[in-house]
């Protein structure tokens, strides 16, 4: 939670133009389609969906595979439907405090959670899609979809709500990278490499953690703990260098090229966090940098697929 500022609006706009352009061309807030692709937050779609297609496109042993009706469920699933549950339970239960979320407000981002029946049933039909894998899922991929769908909802929602437990919030969100770990189970049989999952679990906390800088003002106001407002945004930055950079190294181990490629990552945290840039600016410079990287490892999964 957060308010934005001038630089933070320009920042916003820039990274976000094809999503508003898309948004732009569905049904307006006004309607129940409308409001709910809105609330999905469209430009975070491929957070979801691009490790989906990472996933698929790592264990497909050929382009049958890549292509085949399973592989492209699971993409279209967790691209949509999944982040309509993901982010529908998240304003279901911040509700109150949205209230006096900027990002909510009419010129803001996102728009409010409308406390219907029918979101309530739209929200919990788009978790409930995702059951449809189990006849195709093997034990493990079962179990990581059962893990996936445990932080998608204990992540806002009681007991547990992780996000306003200090450390726990960014651990937590390893969930992004469960929905390759499906994938590539539901394709292979198996699960990734081990350093697979950790790095990608390493760099979803970074992520996570990095985007709650800008936030950590409004959410001490707000009375919420995180691990940003008990670090402060000096050490924030430091913890985020630190785990992307122990992300990259893990990748590295897998496959040097891995680790050059997700270098990238501490290298830019560090250079937002010694410079005079706006955090809340820089943030939105992400999608796009996670966009480059996520093109380049699924083209270098398919040159491994095809070289095969």
């Amino acid at each position: 939670m957060g308010g934005e500022n001038g630089t933070d609006v320009e920042a916003r706009e820039a990274v976000g133009s094809v999503a508003d352009r898309l948004a732009a061309a569905v049904p307006s807030e006004g309607t129940p389609l409308g409001y709910l692709l809105r609330l999905s937050r469209p430009r975070f779609w491929p957070y979801l969906g691009g490790p989906a297609l990472v996933g698929v496109v790592f264990a497909a042993d050929g382009v049958g595979e890549l292509f085949s009706p399973l592989a492209i469920a699971l993409v279209a699933y967790f691209t949509v439907p999944a982040n309509v549950f993901l982010y529908g339970v998240n304003d279901a239960f911040d509700a109150e405090i949205d209230l006096a979320n900027p990002k909510k407000d009419d010129e803001g981002p996102e728009v409010r959670y409308r406390d219907r029946t029918s979101i309530r049933l739209v929200v919990l039909a788009a978790g409930l899609i995702g059951f449809g894998f189990v006849p195709w899922l093997p034990a493990v991929g079962l179990a990581i979809l059962a893990a996936y769908y445990f932080l998608a909802i204990e992540y806002s929602a009681p007991p547990f709500r992780f996000k306003t437990t200090p450390v726990l919030d960014s651990l937590s969100n390893g969930l992004y990278v469960l929905p390759g770990v499906v994938a590539f189970a539901a394709i292979d049989g198996a699960l990734p490499p081990a350093l697979a999952i950790a790095g990608g679990w390493l760099w979803t906390m970074a992520m996570h953690t990095f985007s709650a800088i800008p936030d950590i003002e409004p959410d001490r106001t707000a009375g919420i703990r995180t691990t940003a407002t008990v670090l402060g945004e000096r050490w924030t930055h430091a913890y985020c260098v630190i785990v992307w950079l122990a992300g990259a190294v893990v990748f590295g181990l897998l496959d040097p090229r891995l680790g050059a490629l997700l270098a990238v990552y501490p290298v830019v945290g560090a250079a937002v966090a010694l410079s005079d840039v706006d955090v809340a600016r820089a943030y939105w410079w992400f999608p796009y940098l996670n966009t480059v990287v996520g093109a380049l490892l699924t083209m270098g999964g398919l040159r491994v697929m095809l070289n095969a």
